[in-house]
C-alpha cells in the first residue's frame, strides 16, 4: 500500500550511463581529456557489471551484497537518469538488514531525487528510518513529501490517526494486537499482549506495507508487521484468574482497568489463528470474538497493587464473582 512491493530495478547496462566521447586516442596521444576519456568509459563498462550483479543478489535476497554494489555504482554515478532507483534500492536493502542508520542515509539520497507529493515509496521509507533516528523533522518532510496532510508542529508525531493492527514478532512467537496509531509508522500497543516480555501500552514501529486485514463492528483496518519496538512501557503484565456468571460479568472487569487507562484481556477474548489466516481476512465482529462468563484467566497490565484494589472491588459489586491466583508474567 505505501512501499513498493518490488523494487524499482531495472536492467541497465554501460550504455544507459552519459558516455564521454573518448575520440581515435593513438599510442602518442596522451592529452589529458583523452586519457580522462577512456578512464570513464572503463568505469561505465564496470557499472554496468555492478548493476546486474546487484540485481542477481537481491534476487538472491543478499541484501548486504546488493547495497554494497549500488552503493560502489553510486559513488561514480550518483545522479545519472537510472541512480535514483539504485538510490532506494540500496537504502531498501538496508531497511530489510534494520541497519537504520544506513537506511536513514541512502533513504534521504533517494527521497532527494523522488517526485514529492506523488506517493512516491521513497519518501515512506525515509520516514521510517527518520522516524527510528529519532529525527522528527526529516520524519515530517518525508511524510509530507509521500503526500500525507500533517498538522504543523515540530519534535516528535503524536497525532491520533486512528486505529489498526500489528503483528508483534517476539524471537519468531507472533501475536496480532491493536494499536493507536501516532503517525504513519508508530502505534502504542492497547490490548494486553499474552507474549511474554510484551506490554500493554508500548509504542512500536510497524511497516507500511499491510499484512492482512480485520473487520470489527463493520469496519476494517490492515494488519502491519513490527519493525521494532520504539518505546517500552513501564505497566507489568499480570495474569489472574476470575470466576463470573456472565459475559457482562466479565466486561465490568475489563472497563474497570481501561477507565485507569490499565488493560485487560480475558482469555475467552483471544483466538487463536494460523500463520496464512492471520495474513488473510479475519472478522473480529462481537459474533466471532466475544467473552463468556465461568472460570478464565485474564491477562492484566497495572502495578500489582492497584490490580488487587480494582479486582476486590469489581468482585464486590456483584454476586458471583471471584477471583484468586494474581500472577506477575515475567
Amino acid at each position: 500500500m505505501y512501499e513498493a512491493a518490488g523494487t524499482r530495478v531495472r536492467e541497465v547496462s554501460g550504455e544507459d550511463l552519459d558516455e564521454v566521447p573518448a575520440g581515435a586516442p593513438d599510442a602518442a596521444c596522451d592529452t589529458p581529456a583523452l586519457i580522462k576519456g577512456r578512464e570513464e568509459h572503463v568505469e561505465q563498462a564496470e557499472a554496468g557489471a555492478l548493476v546486474e550483479e546487484a540485481q542477481k543478489a537481491w534476487d538472491r535476497e543478499e541484501w548486504l551484497r546488493a547495497a554494497e554494489l549500488y552503493e560502489q555504482v553510486l559513488a561514480h554515478y550518483p545522479d545519472e537518469e537510472p541512480s535514483a532507483a539504485w538510490w532506494y534500492d540500496a537504502a531498501l536493502a538496508h531497511k530489510f538488514l534494520r541497519n537504520w542508520a544506513k537506511a536513514y542515509e541512502l533513504g534521504r539520497e533517494a527521497a532527494a531525487r523522488a517526485p514529492r507529493g506523488a506517493g512516491d515509496p521513497a519518501y515512506w521509507n525515509l520516514g521510517i528510518a527518520a522516524t527510528v533516528q529519532r529525527d522528527w523533522a526529516t520524519a515530517r518532510d518525508a511524510w509530507q513529501g509521500f503526500g500525507i496532510e500533517l498538522p504543523d508542529g515540530e519534535g516528535q508525531i503524536d497525532h491520533g490517526l486512528g486505529p489498526a493492527c500489528v503483528r508483534l514478532d517476539t524471537g519468531g512467537e507472533q501475536e496480532v494486537v491493536w494499536i493507536q496509531r501516532l503517525c504513519p509508522t508508530r502505534g502504542r500497543v492497547m490490548n494486553v499482549p499474552v507474549t511474554q516480555g510484551r506490554r500493554f501500552g508500548e509504542i512500536v514501529v510497524h511497516d507500511g506495507v499491510p499484512n492482512g486485514e480485520r473487520t470489527y463492528d463493520g469496519g476494517t483496518v490492515a494488519v502491519f508487521d513490527e519493525l521494532l519496538l520504539f518505546e517500552a512501557s513501564e505497566l507489568p503484565t499480570l495474569h489472574v484468574t476470575v470466576h463470573a456468571r456472565a459475559a457482562d460479568d466479565v466486561d465490568a472487569l475489563v472497563r474497570s482497568f481501561f477507565d485507569q487507562d490499565f488493560g485487560a484481556e480475558p482469555a475467552s477474548g483471544l483466538k487463536m489463528l494460523c500463520a496464512c489466516c492471520s495474513e488473510g481476512s479475519v472478522d473480529y465482529t462481537d459474533k466471532a470474538v466475544s467473552t463468556h462468563g465461568g472460570t478464565q484467566k485474564v491477562w492484566l497490565a497495572a502495578p500489582e497493587p492497584e490490580a488487587r484494589e480494582l479486582l476486590d472491588a469489581w468482585a464486590a459489586a456483584a454476586g458471583e464473582r471471584a477471583w484468586s491466583e494474581l500472577e506477575s508474567v515475567g
